[in-house]
């Protein structure tokens, strides 16, 4: 019998691991690898694990591709994304295209400077600068794995019935992919979701998603978990940035307004084409560490281009609140413009070659006290004395008085014994007492005192008759007490 059960349950456990594998495809996310090959993995391999990419990515995977493309390349430059940011909390009235035309000025890279469009994305990418940080080393280095991940977690949040076409954007699901657009390209709706609502339950209790507050102005929509805020306006293409999910990478359109306002920052003789991979460049990293040993070494100094680093030279911090700029421009040798000739200084290497100086009269020195020649006696200065200041009269000697010797306080005090022997009080307590004496016969008695007559006690009302005891028991017979020993001094006290 129990042979036939384990023969069904190896088909059973065959189909199980089947579905699980087919489920994951479906999703988008890869299949656990087979048994004894996640041991031969490098340790290396993965910068981030699955869980950590879906923890990080949930408040912005159900974003538009091409405002999610932006600020994951903008990501990359943390340092670049704070001052932006803090440029942005210092105009707060600039947004969509006049946010992007004053940010020109600056020296930041084309994603960092269309997200001031968007003030409330830049707000909270520099309130958690770990998270950005962690974000784009993630996509520096596994770029492929975190495109999947934006697939899986978009298909939970379509599954739970939390992810369909508004008023604000296009839901489009093709092939095993879902595509995410804004309804009008010159309208942007910037969407915020509560990441343990729209997606369902969550999956990982020991990584539970990045959340943060909605923004100010946000109004509920009638899916559950959605929130859309006023619309930003900007221009036709304003948006260069685009998600390839068959190749799962990230490109660069390069359309009108590209080449109008970011194309000075290409490299010269770069061809115009009209989409191109998107590639990182270290020099807006700002020598920020990379966080995988791979990244580090093919973006690191040795590896940056002539024009990259160039350019990073020539960089200059924008002005602070009061108008000068944060740090001094470093210009490079060559274009940097020659000093001013400086007079020639004469040098003499050696005591050889230097010109001997001019003999300068001899000075008396005394090396010690007896080869010196012994001083005239100088007559002492007489004193003058001030006319207008006071007299002064000679102190007199102080005398000091004689102190009186008194007795001490408790000499005169009589002591016990000498009060009682001395005193009038105490020579009486030692006068014997007479016995009294009897009246005589036939002398009249002193009478008493009359005494008042008593007061008639008032009346009282009646007492209710209390309740009757029962007999109290005869009083034991008491025994005498032994007598009290004898002590001193009640035997001097009889004697008195």
């Amino acid at each position: 019998m129990k042979a036939r059960a384990r023969l069904a349950l190896v088909p059973l456990l065959a189909i199980l691991f089947a579905a699980n594998v087919a489920s994951a495809q479906d999703y988008g996310q890869p299949p656990p690898p087979a048994y004894g090959q996640a041991y031969e993995q490098a340790p290396a391999a993965r910068a981030f694990s699955q869980e950590e990419l879906e923890q990080m990515l949930a408040p912005i995977a159900l974003y538009p591709d091409s405002l999610l493309s932006q600020i994951l390349m903008a990501s990359t430059y943390p340092l670049e994304v704070v001052e932006a940011a803090r440029w942005s909390r210092a105009n707060p009235g600039l947004q969509g295209d006049q946010a992007v035309a004053a940010a020109e000025q600056f020296d930041w890279d084309p994603s960092v400077k269309s997200l001031t469009a968007f003030p409330q994305i830049l707000s909270v990418m520099d309130q958690r600068l770990d998270w950005t940080q962690r974000l784009g080393d993630a996509f520096l280095a596994q770029q492929t794995q975190m495109m999947d991940t934006v697939q899986y977690l978009r298909r939970k949040a379509y599954d739970a019935g939390n992810l369909r076409t508004t008023e604000q954007i296009q839901v489009q699901p093709v092939a095993q992919a879902i595509d995410i657009r804004f309804a009008n390209p010159e309208v942007v709706y910037v969407p915020y979701y509560d990441p343990m609502v729209v997606y369902g339950s969550w999956w990982w209790p020991s990584y539970p998603p990045v959340y943060w507050a909605p923004w100010p102005g946000y109004a509920v929509s009638y899916q559950p978990g959605l929130y859309w805020g006023p619309a930003i306006g900007v221009s036709f293409g304003f948006f260069f940035g685009a998600v390839d999910w068959h190749s799962r990478h990230v490109d660069v359109i390069h359309n009108d307004y590209y080449d109008r306002r970011f194309a000075r920052h290409r490299p010269e003789g770069h061809v115009r084409e009209a989409i191109t991979p998107w590639r990182h460049e270290p020099a807006h990293r700002r020598d920020v560490p990379y966080r995988s040993p791979e990244v580090r070494q093919h973006f690191g100094p040795e590896h940056r281009p002539a024009e990259t680093r160039e350019r990073y030279r020539r960089y200059q911090a924008p002005p602070n609140a009061t108008g000068a700029p944060m740090n001094r421009q470093i210009p490079h040798r060559e274009t940097a413009p020659p000093r001013a000739p400086q007079p020639e200084q004469r040098v003499f290497p050696n005591r050889e070659t230097a010109p001997r100086r001019t003999p300068q009269p001899a000075q008396r020195a005394f090396p010690n006290r007896e080869t010196a020649p012994p001083h005239a006696p100088q007559p002492a200065p007489r004193a003058v004395p001030n006319r207008n200041a006071p007299a002064r009269l000679a102190p007199r000697p102080a005398i000091r008085p004689k102190l009186e010797q008194r007795p001490g306080a408790s000499e005169s005090v009589p002591r016990g014994h000498q009060t009682r022997e001395f005193s009038p009080r105490g020579r009486a307590s030692q006068e014997p007492i007479a016995p009294r004496r009897a009246p005589a016969a036939g002398a009249p008695a002193s009478a008493p005192a009359a005494r008042p007559p008593a007061r008639a006690p008032a009346a009282r009302p009646p007492a209710i008759a209390p309740a009757a005891r029962p007999p109290a028991r005869a009083p034991a017979p008491r025994t005498a007490a032994p007598n009290p020993p004898e002590r001193p001094a009640d035997r001097q006290r009889e004697q008195r």
